[in-house]
């Protein structure tokens, strides 16, 4: 992983973490009462300062050696992470016309449990209103934390471009633990970007899952197609 892109998956991860920070800080200044908009900008400056002096990855609960641990963004999603969760992507595309290459900024993901072939995550994206685009032919970028531990190709093949437009949807299928041990680190989301190139990675909230050596498959145009097995490792 080179440097660049690293370090933009850092920028989103803190991002996100930073705006968990602020919605907790204001809902609890709000119940002392009398001073909501003033506590309301203090929180903002607190949590910004939070985030930037931050050394770590601050979504990264519990160490190697420890399955599961609250994670510090504060989700509260089920262990099984049934529930469907939306992203947080950058700023909107703002590509016009047909043909473009598409980014994460130009997309829509959500993510959801699977729990065929030992359990993996579903990402699903689609293109915003207005965009069609196409997924070019590559290995899709996923990570997990600010520190970017990288799922690895669960498929050998790249996979063929995709042009998404409207309602069509585009899957993939990441499994965040492929070993069998009791070793991983807990996280309540991923980074998702459209090759290592990509400007503008997307974090997609995933509820909590343990992360030990990841993998993920290729887009596909059926989540069928979309499932990542178990990985090599035995």
């Amino acid at each position: 992983m080179n440097r660049t892109y690293t370090a933009r998956i850092r920028r989103v991860a803190l991002t996100a973490a930073a705006g968990v920070a602020l919605a907790v800080t204001v809902t609890a200044c709000g119940k002392d009462g009398g001073s909501g908009s003033a506590s309301a900008g203090d929180a903002a400056a607190s949590a910004k300062a939070t985030a930037e002096s931050s050394s770590g990855a601050s979504q990264e609960g519990s160490g190697s050696g420890k399955k599961a641990g609250s994670s510090s963004n504060g989700d509260t999603s089920a262990k099984d992470g049934s529930s469907s969760s939306g992203s947080k992507p950058g700023p909107s595309g703002d590509k016009k016309g047909y043909g473009q290459s598409c980014g994460a900024n130009d997309l829509k993901f959500s993510a959801r449990s699977e729990t065929q072939a030992g359990g993996y995550i579903l990402l699903s994206a689609r293109a915003k209103p207005g965009i069609t685009c196409t997924i070019p032919s590559g290995l899709l970028s996923v990570s997990f934390g600010s520190k970017g531990i990288e799922a690895h190709p669960a498929e050998q093949a790249v996979g063929p471009a995709i042009t998404l437009s409207g309602s069509k949807t585009a899957y993939a299928g990441v499994n965040p633990k492929t070993t069998n041990n009791n070793d991983g680190v807990e996280f309540t989301f991923l980074i998702a970007a459209i090759g290592a190139s990509d400007p503008n990675p997307a974090s997609v909230s995933t509820g909590s899952v343990t992360v030990d050596r990841p993998i993920v498959t290729n887009w596909h145009t059926t989540p069928a197609d979309a499932v990542p097995g178990d990985g090599t490792d035995n």
